[in-house]
């Protein structure tokens, strides 16, 4: 017997035994579907692009394999949800995705308010690209909508999730935060049973924009041991005028939320929201993020250091013209959050004019190691305090420029009073302090940072001139960091702020 032959009688005799077999070449090829909802046939094989299906109903009732493809003609519109059917297998996910003219626009989904326009439950193993979704249905306030969705009950783990190029857009779910919210691009764990989480979701270069409520996001009902999921990153992805929050991660380890832009998010909530954050995640990080056009005067920060973080690390990031302020640090009854950095970051004329808020706000609970270092936060408006606390501690500010308005500035309601720093409690150490009343800093400096342009409205025009006083006067915190915010070596000594240019 030669040994090709014996290799198939095997094969052929594992296979009637029901031993289980990685998938074949075939298997990981699959077969690729078509719909096309201009001019299918729901009758068709739906296996070539002449033999194309007419509705995303017809696809939804095909149960997909490792392998298979689900391609929608680009140029083209659907009417309804798509809810495919199977699972991928680790090397051979599902691809969902475009054909057709290239010049052509992505093959748009509308759900019709839905739950969603594109709903998984349940599986793993998918990848979605090249997608144009939307979901809009009568007002309500009692229906939870969304663009994509992907649920998982008491399932356990569920592996390698991408969502790439896709766009979201007109979502009018109702007003759902966590666990189980409206929005645009959403991946939620519920049930009480069975330990369930999401093992590898990425989600890049997509676009929300005008959804309710949540933009990106993450969350999960299930509080008990092996709830985290992991392999969660988001990157480069936009969100414009959302409802709520912009991005955020919940019951995650170790995500990376990276290069995306948030501009306009707590638009229309009645709830507390931020731009880019987290809740009882352990080691996020978040790098290269720009936020901006956060509404409304109770949260709407920026980015946000809650209730059960522990280790997340804020830097690199810039923050701008929030009405909500740059950061928030605010941990939840009986939660513990504990030791998270926030440094190497800069916020730009963001503001917070409603007690006890201010650019920055550490209020709720209490944390613990919170240290906010070698930030440059600077504010033109004369109304808004550049730290407020109403009494939670555990925040060290260290090597922090802290800037506000010119004096004699009037803000828009009238105020003559500065940007002040109201907080009596946190731990101030060696920061740079300019129009602004110091706090307890034993190592004050109290001097004109020097920066390029005497009103700051970028990045940029924070960089100091030379002969600044910042320069070489930091304190230093030993954490690893290399570069600063624009990627100069942290010299020996350090200096006071985000340039630490020598």
């Amino acid at each position: 017997m030669t040994p090709r032959r014996t290799s198939t009688v095997i094969l052929a005799a594992l296979a009637v035994a029901g031993v289980g077999l990685a998938p074949t070449a075939a298997a990981r090829t699959g077969t690729a579907y078509h719909v096309d909802c201009a001019a299918g046939d729901d009758h068709a094989s739906g296996t070539s692009a002449g033999a194309a299906w007419r509705s995303v109903a017809r696809a939804s009732a095909h149960t997909f394999g490792p392998g298979d493809r689900l391609l929608l003609k680009r140029g083209t519109s659907c009417t309804g949800v798509l809810a495919p059917q199977g699972a991928g297998a680790a090397g051979a996910p599902v691809r969902i995705g475009a054909y057709g003219d290239r010049r052509a626009a992505k093959p748009h989904i509308e759900g019709g308010g839905a739950r969603a326009a594109l709903h998984l439950v349940n599986t793993e193993q998918w990848e979605i690209r090249d997608l144009d979704l939307s979901n809009t249905g009568p007002a309500t306030t009692t229906d939870r909508r969304a663009g994509l969705y992907v649920r998982l009950t008491d399932y356990g783990t569920a592996h390698h999730f991408v969502v790439d190029g896709v766009d979201v857009h007109d979502v009018n779910g109702a007003d759902f935060k966590d666990p189980d919210p409206s929005g645009g691009i959403l991946f939620t764990v519920q049930g009480t049973a069975k330990p369930t989480r999401f093992d590898g979701v990425r989600v890049e270069d997509s676009t929300v924009r005008h959804v309710d409520r949540t933009g990106i996001g993450t969350m999960s009902t299930w509080d008990g041991p092996g709830r985290f999921s992991t392999g969660v990153l988001f990157r480069r992805n936009k969100a414009y005028d959302v409802g709520g929050d912009g991005i955020v991660v919940h019951e995650t380890a170790k995500a990376r939320v990276e290069h995306n832009h948030v501009d306009g998010f707590n638009m229309r909530s009645a709830g507390y929201n931020a731009g880019v954050w987290a809740w009882e995640s352990e080691d996020a990080l978040y790098q290269y993020n720009e936020v901006t056009g956060g509404h409304g005067t109770r949260d709407s920060m920026a980015y946000d250091i809650d209730g059960g973080n522990v280790r997340n690390v804020y830097r690199y990031n810039y923050s701008h013209d929030n009405e909500g302020g740059f950061l928030l640090v605010c941990n939840g009854e009986g939660k513990v959050s504990d030791g998270n950095r926030v440094h190497d970051n800069i916020s730009v004329n963001d503001r917070n004019t409603a007690a006890p808020y201010g650019v920055i706000s550490v209020v709720c609970g209490a944390t613990t190691d919170t240290q906010v270092y070698r930030n440059t936060v600077v504010t033109d408006r004369a109304d808004t305090a550049l730290v407020s606390n109403n009494g939670p501690t555990g925040v060290t500010f260290r090597d922090n420029v802290f800037v506000g308005a010119a004096p004699g500035a009037a803000s828009p309601t009238g105020s003559l009073t500065g940007s002040p720093i109201k907080d009596t409690v946190s731990t101030y150490e060696n920061n740079l302090y300019r129009n602004t009343a110091q706090p307890r800093d034993p190592k004050a400096v109290d001097a004109d940072p020097l920066f390029v342009a005497p009103h700051p409205t970028r990045p940029d025009d924070v960089r100091l001139r030379p002969g600044s006083p910042a320069r070489g006067a930091g304190a230093g915190t030993v954490d690893g960091t290399r570069y600063d915010y624009f990627g100069h070596p942290i010299p020996v000594p350090p200096g006071i702020g985000a340039d630490q240019s020598s």
